[in-house]
C-alpha cells in the first residue's frame, strides 16, 4: 500500500533529504581531498592545483609509506592494541555486566552505582600517570590497553541487553545441569552477537585512534602507534629518508604533503573496511533497550 504524505509532511522530506546530502558532502569531500593529494606529485600540491581529482597522478607516495619500516612498525603497534585491547575490553565488560543483570546477584545495584560514580567523576592526568608509574605500565603497550578495560557506558550497554535474556532460559540450563562458565559460552554469548559486534566496533575505534594516553605514557619511538606517528609527521616532517634512494629523498625533502596524506589514508581505511562485515549486527545492537516487552 503506497503511503500518502501531506504537503507538509513532503517538504520536510525534501528539506531532510537536502539537509543530510550536504552533510554527507561535508564529510566526504575533505576526505576524497585527502585521497587525491595522496596521489599526486609534489609540484600539484604545492601549487595548489590538487582538487577532488589527483593531478599528475603518482603512487610515489604510497611506495614511499610500503618502503618506510618506522610506518609499519607503528601500523602493527595499532593492529596490536586494537585486537587485543578489544578482547580485553569485551572480556571484561560482559563479565561485570552479565552477574550485575542477574537479578539472584546480591549487591548489584551497589556495582551499578559504583560504576556510574565513574562516569560522573574521572581520575585526573596526574593520578593517573603516578599510578601507571607505580604498576611499571610506562612504555609497555599494555598501558594503553589495561587502563580502559571497562567503559561504563559500554557496561550499561551490555547489562541493558543481557537483562533482556529470558531468565527461565538461563533457569533451564541450571536444571540441566550446566554450570555458570557453561550458561555464558554456550547461551549467553551467542546470544548476544549484536551487542559484542556493536561494542566490539566503539572499543576498536577508540583503540585504533589512541593518540593521548600513547603520548602520556609511551616515550619509545618503536612502541608508538600510527597515529602518534602520523601527528610527528606533521609536527616536524619527521621522515626517515634512505641515503640510497634519491627519488625518496627529493621528495620527502620538496613536499612531504603527499607522503602525510598517503599514511592518512592507510590509517584510515582498515577501520571503515571492518564496518561493512558487522553492519548487521552494529544496527541490531544499537536497538538494544530500545523496546521494551
Amino acid at each position: 500500500m503506497k503511503t500518502r504524505y501531506t504537503r507538509g509532511q513532503n517538504i520536510f522530506n525534501v528539506f531532510n533529504i537536502l539537509f543530510l546530502t550536504a552533510l554527507a558532502l561535508a564529510m566526504f569531500l575533505p576526505f576524497l581531498n585527502v585521497i587525491a593529494q595522496s596521489f599526486s606529485s609534489s609540484d600539484a600540491i604545492i601549487n595548489g592545483k590538487v582538487g577532488l581529482i589527483p593531478e599528475d597522478f603518482t603512487m610515489i607516495n604510497y611506495k614511499y609509506v610500503f618502503s618506510d619500516h618506522s610506518i609499519w612498525r607503528a601500523f602493527r603497534v595499532s593492529v596490536f592494541i586494537t585486537v587485543f585491547g578489544t578482547l580485553i575490553n569485551l572480556i571484561a565488560t560482559s563479565s561485570l555486566a552479565y552477574p550485575v543483570s542477574r537479578p539472584e546477584f546480591v549487591g548489584r545495584k551497589y556495582v551499578v552505582l559504583m560504576v556510574l560514580f565513574t562516569m560522573v567523576f574521572s581520575a585526573p592526568l596526574i593520578p593517573n600517570f603516578i599510578l601507571m608509574k607505580n604498576l611499571g605500565l610506562m612504555n609497555t603497550l599494555w598501558a594503553l590497553m589495561i587502563p580502559g578495560a571497562i567503559s561504563a557506558f559500554n557496561f550499561f550497554v551490555m547489562r541493558s541487553f543481557f537483562m533482556q535474556i529470558p531468565p527461565e532460559l538461563i533457569d533451564s540450563s541450571r536444571i540441566d545441569g550446566c554450570g555458570e562458565l557453561r550458561i555464558i559460552a554456550s547461551i549467553v554469548l551467542p546470544l548476544s552477537k549484536p551487542v559484542m559486534a556493536s561494542l566490539g566496533i566503539f572499543y576498536a575505534v577508540g583503540h585504533w585512534n589512541t593518540y593521548m594516553s600513547a603520548l602520556y605514557y609511551i616515550n619509545k619511538p618503536n612502541l608508538w602507534p600510527l597515529q602518534v606517528k602520523l601527528k610527528k609527521l606533521f609536527e616536524t616532517d619527521d621522515i626517515s629518508i634512505d641515503p640510497a634512494s634519491s627519488v625518496f629523498s627529493s621528495l620527502a625533502h620538496t613536499s612531504p604533503e603527499g607522503i602525510k596524506m598517503a599514511v592518512i589514508i592507510i590509517a584510515t581505511v582498515p577501520i571503515i573496511l571492518i564496518y561493512p562485515f558487522l553492519q548487521r549486527h552494529f544496527v541490531q545492537g544499537m536497538m538494544v533497550g530500545s523496546v521494551k516487552s
